[in-house]
């Protein structure tokens, strides 16, 4: 059986492993360090916590004056709430000044379910890539958020990182390694590539499991970078394979199916297929219900995938 994890409990985890390595790594939390898994921090590390309330915009601003004095702030809440009600102070407070701050966002996408469409943010990755100077990160599961966070705390700079609520399927190694631009190939195939990042990667290698019985061979290439983005990598699986379905669990407009299309319309044209969110909101509901019903499901990959060989 596939053991499952949820990105936001590696988060936290991976977060008390930092703070134990580096007395320089703080933490911030809008007043759901339960949710978003910063408490396990804070039960270690009382004193490098710190609640801002339910003041986001506040707490990025305090995060911008911890990263000044020298320290390494991680501050965490919904990503509705992250890329949304404090825009204006990661753009002006982080990425404008490039200060040295992790946005670690968890419950995007609509995995965050019963909570409905006020609460699932299917924009932020468009919204975060927007930005100047910001590397936008979306792990696929436990393991590589793990590493991603990793990751992050080493780079210089403001990162926005993606998570979720629900528990996913594992697909790395528990002793993976993240490297911030670079991608990750973990199916060969040569008729078509499934580019994916987050909850969708895992759909993906189902995915090409079933067309594998078709006599379909699928690619998988995973982008747990979504900027800077693995350009050369998606060069080469377009040139090799000549089709590309792209999936996430995200609106297509502007997040990684809009990153990739941006490549290859300059670099490479070919058949592009994008799997996600279709310019709607959300709506309330368990999180397998909604990818079923948003079409995010592995039959829905293998449907892109059958259409985009057609335009071959």
């Amino acid at each position: 059986m596939t053991e499952m994890i949820a990105t936001r409990d590696a988060y936290g985890k991976a977060l008390v492993e930092l703070g134990r390595e580096n007395s320089k790594v703080v933490a911030l939390d809008a007043d759901l360090s339960g949710s978003t898994k910063t408490g396990m921090f804070n039960k270690e590390f009382p004193g490098r916590f710190f609640n801002a309330g339910i003041a986001e915009a506040n707490m990025v601003g305090m995060a911008a004056g911890l990263a000044a004095g020298g320290m390494i702030p991680f501050a965490s809440t919904f990503a509705v709430f992250a890329a949304g009600r404090a825009f204006e102070q990661i753009r002006q407070s982080l990425a404008y000044p490039k200060m040295n701050v992790k946005i670690v966002a968890t419950h995007a996408g609509i995995t965050v379910g019963e909570d409905g469409g006020s609460h699932q943010s299917v924009e932020d990755l468009a919204i975060m890539r927007s930005l100047p100077n910001m590397t936008v990160l979306c792990p696929a599961d436990g393991p590589e958020t793990a590493a991603a966070i990793r990751a992050a705390a080493a780079f210089q700079g403001p990162v926005y990182v993606r998570l979720g609520r629900a528990k996913v399927p594992v697909v790395f190694d528990k002793d993976c390694q993240f490297t911030i631009g670079r991608g990750a190939t973990l199916r060969k195939g040569t008729d078509l590539t499934f580019i994916t990042t987050g909850l969708m990667t895992a759909q993906a290698l189902e995915a090409a499991d079933i067309l594998a019985e078709e006599n379909i061979s699928a690619r998988v290439v995973h982008m747990g970078s979504i900027k800077p983005l693995d350009v050369d990598l998606v060069i080469q699986a377009a040139r090799e394979t000549g089709a590309v379905v792209t999936a996430e669990e995200h609106s297509v407009i502007g997040g990684l199916g809009g990153a990739v299309c941006e490549v290859l319309a300059e670099s490479h044209p070919v058949p592009v297929e994008r799997v996600g969110l279709r310019d709607v909101f959300g709506q309330s509901g368990t999180g397998d219900e909604l990818l079923v019903h948003y079409g995010l499901t592995p039959a829905n990959l293998v449907e892109s995938a059958e259409r985009v060989l057609k335009r071959k």
